[in-house]
């Protein structure tokens, strides 16, 4: 299994910035797909929600539609570790955000235990 931790939540006003950081084990795959995910209140794990994906190889990415053209999402394969940038934030944003690994054969798939994000207005 590859360990995922995440880091760099907290609080943040409306229309600042933040960055989220996941640290990963994973040195020695080759074909993988790292993202950050929400939980929507009262959904359970197998419900969450994608925010922002990038492709290992290639580095393909996707966004959600509330984070077009407010989040970034990188992937920093020296230093193993992927990031959120998260710029001009709503309170909508506001959850718990979760870092995933899979591999694309879906083999391997792990979750942090995430980061909390609280955007107050």
């Amino acid at each position: 299994q590859v360990q995922l931790v995440e880091s760099g939540g907290g609080l943040v006003q409306a229309g600042g910035s933040l960055r989220l950081s996941c640290a990963t084990s994973a040195r020695t795959f080759s074909n993988y797909e790292m993202g950050w995910y929400r939980q929507p209140r009262g959904k359970d794990r197998e419900e969450r929600e994608l925010v922002a994906s990038i492709m290992g190889r290639g580095g393909g990415t996707g966004y959600a539609d509330s984070v077009k053209g407010r989040f970034t999402v990188n992937l920093d394969t020296a230093k193993n570790a992927l990031y959120l940038q998260m710029s001009n934030p709503t309170p909508e944003h506001t959850t718990i955000y979760y870092c995933k690994f899979k591999t694309t054969t879906a083999q391997v798939v792990s979750w942090g235990r995430g980061t909390q994000v609280v955007v107050s207005s």
